[in-house]
């Protein structure tokens, strides 16, 4: 791997700690979002990466082996575009949009992010290596804090994992962190092979006990997804034979290193009296954590609305308001399923082609991965794995819905798909500027969602603001990005909640939870929309969440008149002529 120069150092090397370890290590939070910090510092973090790292700028040229995965990128804005012309509340599809367009950014930079005299694409590719490989170590530092030491953490600097003895990193999340550390691992490998970063000779002792640590780490997070990688980081090293012999040793040694893991922290829980989260992972009645059942009710609003779908985002809402007396009791906001969230929210003609397209263009990722040579193709094969990985992990959650995790999949892929002779046509034309310009716009709209988030966090934590909470929600629904969050706050504060029915349009189409059905019962109820808000507890009571006890318990006095409305079931005519769609309106 080539010596950084001047212009590679050491703007760039930061340019790859902001893409990939910032947002990721962050874990002071602002409500009314636990994630929204993290990932708009990602965006800002590729944002900066794009104004900083030079490329060849032939954008249209570059990108056409990755015509397949642009092409689904605009299907999916296609998709976002008309259910927001049907359904979708402005603040969520134009989020989702941004979020899309910027992937889509990435996907092109990273196929002509090699300049004429680096047609090895080097400089781009070693600074996000780098970030990856510092957010695996810190995560596994933090990983390890908050199973040994879960005094430690303080939420501010480090989160607290509410789940007892397992590990959840700065992101909350055991898969998230599962992942993420997976992902460590093998953007460890293209620099283990080189044998050098950032100008600096990698020892084969330092690389080995640190891919140790992050390997406990994911035993750690007791997470379904870390057995899965960590068995794809062995198939790696024994497919993989252009690999060092040692870098190939440490990928097979990885799932060995796991089941040693697990047994050392079994017995140390059993010695000490402590919980070790994977054995209590085991000890669950259900494995799946209902995903059997939600991908049973997802399967049959496919089957209710197979050729259109619910629309892009809606499966909460119309998974929430059909009918299913067996349902999981827990607010699922998404299928666990990328496949599935196709199917069930655009339809079967427009999910089979999106899906065609995304197997295409992972097929073509491996190929061009494979047929890499020089020395760095082992970096692009580390893409196509992370991608790989991404992919695994979207059958089981939905973590490219959050952009730290969005960001780097769509560059890793563009990265996997470069072509093996890459076009070294030197251009001095303004155009071959678009990606610093690309990165100047993210920046400033970064900003701007930045200040636009504020207007809503004012509304949940006002801190010093003297204004009463009212006008902090009548400003909170000038957010162009987070105006759902100021109608949820409207819809579940005013009263009569019938005073704030338009809310209800919009805030419910985020995630509908017990507070929020409650408000919006009583206000169809209050509005004269007796047989809907029925229809709406009938649904309610479905979850069987505590939650909606005292609410429920206004029924136990048989002798009160009149009547809540609560207390009586949807008419027969109602509930057989009502569904999702009447919520709509």
């Amino acid at each position: 791997m080539p010596q950084p120069t001047p212009e590679t150092t050491p703007s760039i090397f930061v340019g790859g700690l902001l893409a990939m370890a910032l947002p990721v290590l962050l874990a002071f939070n602002l409500s009314p979002s636990s994630t929204v910090l993290n990932q708009l510092l990602a965006v800002a973090g590729w944002g900066a990466l794009l104004w900083l790292v030079p490329s060849n700028g032939h954008a249209l040229r570059a990108a056409r082996p990755a015509a397949a995965l642009l092409g689904m990128l605009a299907l999916l804005m296609a998709a976002v575009v008309w259910s927001w012309s049907a359904s979708l509340p402005s603040s969520l599809a134009l989020s989702a949009l941004a979020s899309l367009a910027c992937a889509a950014v990435l996907v092109a930079y990273a196929q002509c992010a090699a300049g004429p005299d680096r047609p090895d694409a080097s400089d781009t590719a070693e600074p996000l290596w780098i970030g990856l490989l510092v957010a695996g170590v810190l995560s596994a530092v933090i990983a390890v804090i908050q199973v040994f030491a879960p005094g430690w953490p303080d939420g501010e600097f480090i989160a607290r994992s509410g789940l007892v003895g397992r590990a959840v990193g700065n992101l909350r999340q055991p898969n998230h962190l599962s992942t993420l550390l997976l992902w460590s691992l093998m953007a460890l490998v293209p620099l283990a092979q080189a044998g050098r970063a950032a100008g600096l000779r990698l020892h084969d002792a330092v690389l080995a006990t640190l891919a140790t640590l992050m390997v406990l780490a994911v035993v750690l997070t007791a997470s379904r997804t870390g057995v899965l990688g960590v068995l794809m980081l062995g198939l790696w090293g024994a497919v993989d034979k252009r690999l060092r012999g040692r870098v190939r040793i440490a990928l097979l040694s990885a799932p060995v290193v796991y089941v040693i893991g697990w047994a050392l922290l079994a017995a140390w829980a059993h010695a000490t009296q402590h919980t070790f989260g994977g054995e209590a992972r085991l000890g669950e009645a259900d494995l799946s954590s209902s995903r059997f059942g939600i991908w049973a009710n997802a399967w049959s609003l496919v089957k209710a609305q197979p050729w259109t779908g619910v629309g892009f985002g809606e499966f909460n809402f119309a998974w929430s308001l059909t009918p299913f007396p067996g349902r999981p009791v827990a607010f699922f906001d998404h299928t666990h399923n990328v496949l599935l969230q196709f199917l069930v929210e655009l339809g079967l003609p427009l999910a089979a082609l999106l899906t065609g397209l995304m197997l295409w263009a992972l097929w073509q990722a491996l190929v061009r991965s494979m047929q890499a040579s020089g020395p760095n193709a082992a970096g692009q094969r580390a893409a196509f794995m992370i991608v790989l990985l991404a992919g695994v992990h979207s059958l089981l959650e939905y973590p490219l819905w959050y952009t730290y995790f969005l960001l780097p999949t769509a560059w890793a892929w563009g990265h996997a798909l470069r072509p093996a002779e890459p076009d070294t046509t030197s251009s001095d034309s303004p155009a071959s500027h678009w990606p610093m310009v690309a990165g100047g716009l993210i920046l400033v709209g970064t900003l701007f969602a930045g200040w636009d988030y504020s207007r809503v966090v004012v509304i949940y934590a006002p801190g010093g603001s003297a204004l009463p909470l009212a006008t902090r929600i009548q400003q909170g629904h000038g957010s162009v990005f987070y105006g759902h969050h100021a109608d949820y706050a409207a819809a579940t504060t005013t009263e009569p909640p019938a005073q704030a029915l338009a809310a209800f349009q919009t805030t419910t189409h985020a995630l509908l939870d017990t507070r929020l059905m409650i408000a919006w019962a009583r206000a169809l109820a209050d509005s004269g929309r007796v047989d809907e808000a029925r229809y709406l507890v009938d649904r309610l009571r479905e979850f069987r969440n505590a939650a909606a006890a005292s609410f429920l318990a206004e029924c136990d006095d048989a002798e009160r008149q009149p009547r809540p409305f609560q207390c009586e079931p949807a008419s027969d005519k109602g509930s057989g002529n009502i569904s999702w769609r009447n919520f709509t309106r």
